[in-house]
Parts: C-alpha cells; sequence; structure tokens
C-alpha cells in the first residue's frame, strides 16, 4: 500500500522560527542565535536526528515481539557532524548536510548480546527515516508559486 505523507511549512513570526504542520499536529523549528534565530526550538537538522531515533524507537517496540526480544526499554543517542561553511556559503567544497550521523541503540532486555545485535540490524534494515538518509531520495520541485502580499496575507487569514 503505497501512502503520501505531507507537510505544511512557513515562517511564523521573528527570526528564523517556522512552523511544520502534518494531518493536524505541529512542530515549531528554529535555528541559534549565531544563524539568525532565536533558539527556541530544535533546528532543521536536529529535527533530522530526532526523527530518525524516533523511528528507530518505533521499530524496535513495534517488531520486538515478533523478533523474538522481551523489550522493556529502548533508547537512541543520536549525534551529526554539520560544517556550517557548506551552506553558509563560506566553502564551496563543504557539503550543506552532515557528514556523517551516528547513533548509539540503548536496550533494556534479558536478550543475549547476539540476540540483541541481531535485532539492532533488523532495526536499521526496517526503518524508514534511516533509508530515507542513507539512500538518496529525488526531491521533485512542482512549482514555484509567486503571491504578492495582500493575496499572501488573505491565505494567511
Amino acid at each position: 500500500m503505497k501512502l503520501t505523507f505531507s507537510a505544511n511549512v512557513r515562517k511564523i513570526d521573528g527570526g528564523m522560527r517556522v512552523e511544520a504542520k502534518s494531518r493536524g499536529f505541529s512542530m515549531v523549528i528554529d535555528e541559534p542565535p549565531m544563524l539568525g534565530g532565536t533558539d527556541t526550538a530544535m533546528t532543521p537538522v536536529e529535527a533530522v536526528l530526532g526523527a530518525l531515533g524516533a523511528c528507530q524507537t518505533i521499530v524496535a517496540f513495534a517488531f520486538a515481539k515478533s523478533q523474538g526480544i522481551d523489550l522493556s526499554g529502548f533508547h537512541v543517542e543520536v549525534d551529526g557532524d554539520l560544517d556550517t561553511d557548506g551552506f553558509l556559503g563560506k566553502d564551496p567544497n563543504v557539503r550543506n548536510g552532515f557528514s556523517e550521523i551516528r547513533y548509539r541503540m540503548h536496550f533494556e532486555t534479558d536478550a543475549s548480546q547476539a540476540e540483541v545485535e541481531r535485532f539492532a540490524e533488523f532495526i536499521e534494515a526496517h526503518c524508514p527515516v534511516g533509508d530515507i538518509i542513507e539512500n538518496p531520495v529525488p526531491l521533485v520541485r512542482t512549482g514555484v508559486v509567486v503571491h504578492d502580499e495582500l493575496v499572501h496575507d488573505e491565505i494567511a487569514a
């Protein structure tokens, strides 16, 4: 079954604060002051790290029983290295995004180390966010729409 997921994102106030909305839920995303933000929420790249950890956690709990793992707790620590010289345009040879993402899975279980290692591989193989990060996904711009301020204000109201 193929599903389409959507998000609508727009700037909400001063600085770099934006709100992402999907299916009636919302999340505010910001930047630290050194990048023009107000530091009131996660950055977009921190949200990606959080999405990876959340996805791995959901996969762990969704499939533990079917994989023979009695899982009483699970969490993930996720880190990513990003050189801001790339997206700030200071160095065209530096990539705009993460150069590496690292994660450490923590399992609370009575399963053996070998069983947990096998289950960790299962989690990695079945996490959609991990797949999105690890494998190129086409980014397809489907349009560029220009609104004059009057029309934009009416849409926002």
